[in-house]
């Protein structure tokens, strides 16, 4: 009596792994011959017996009963014998992140002599990926017939200027972002008028943003600011009035950098330590 129809079929073949043990391609193609012979010279394992059957005890030509183990493999690398599992090591600590590799959009806040564009413009040329530096001054200068100077009063078209500026720098942040290049904006941002304030940057650009303020002594804004020329320069009064009203950061949570025994390199660096603290764990405002 045959205890079987046909043989096993095989398991799924793994990726990297060889044929299964114990299964031939030879026994999915069955033909004339008897059972137990097969073309060639390599022995065809018989299949398992039918259920409520015992095992035929082993024959002449079927090796020993005991071989010996052999290491188990894969393809053609041995796996090494199992052992022990050892103690799992602890996790490595967290890695601080790299904000020179980072695509960022960086706000840079600060008085009227702070450093504020040199330091955007260094900060900028030295990064590794590609990063523009976007100055509010610089586009609201885009106006030239009715430019309205807020130097000459503070109104109407002076606020309406500057929102349709931040509007711009907003877009072009956005469009540089989205395109894979890193902005770094900046501007006079007070901490005590919504008009100027962080509100607009956020929803212009997006509250991923990250703002940082520069803030140096007073000396040294009016130092700085004397060396200016057009209407880029200020009256020393009114240097003073906006660097106490910028004093309003402080206890902000914002990050500020005082820059006044700094160079723009030195201040550049401190930046970036800022920013990775700023990405791990980011402000609220």
């Amino acid at each position: 009596m045959q205890h079987a129809v046909g043989s096993p079929l095989p398991p799924p073949h793994q990726p990297g792994h060889g044929p299964a043990t114990g299964w031939s391609p030879a026994a999915h193609h069955p033909g004339p011959q008897n059972a137990g012979t097969h073309q060639g010279s390599v022995p065809v394992p018989p299949p398992p017996p039918a259920p409520g059957y015992p095992a035929p005890p082993p024959g002449p030509g079927r090796g020993p009963a005991s071989a010996p183990p052999t290491p188990e493999t894969t393809g053609h690398v041995p796996l090494p014998p199992g052992g022990p599992v050892a103690m799992p090591m602890a996790p490595p600590a967290p890695t601080v992140p790299d904000p020179a590799g980072t695509t960022l959009a960086v706000l840079l806040i600060g008085p009227a002599g702070a450093g504020k564009t040199s330091v955007a413009k260094y900060w900028a040329d030295h990064r590794r990926v590609p990063t523009a530096h976007i100055s509010l001054d610089d586009v609201r200068e885009w106006v030239r017939s009715g430019f309205a100077d807020p130097q000459s009063g503070w109104n109407d078209n002076s606020e309406a200027q500057y929102r349709l500026a931040r509007r711009t720098c907003g877009f072009a942040a956005r469009n540089f972002l989205a395109n894979g290049i890193s902005c770094i904006l900046d501007d006079a941002v007070f901490p005590d008028r919504p008009v100027v304030g962080l509100g607009g940057w956020k929803r212009h650009v997006g509250p991923g943003l990250l703002p940082v303020v520069l803030l140096p002594g007073l000396d040294i804004v009016l130092e700085r600011n004397a060396e200016r020329s057009g209407n880029r320069r200020l009256s020393d009064e009114e240097v003073a009035r906006i660097h106490g009203r910028m004093a309003g950061w402080y206890g902000s949570g914002l990050p500020i950098i005082d820059n006044s025994q700094l160079d723009v390199p030195e201040t550049a660096r401190i930046l970036d330590d800022v920013l990775a603290r700023s990405i791990a764990s980011p402000p609220q405002w």
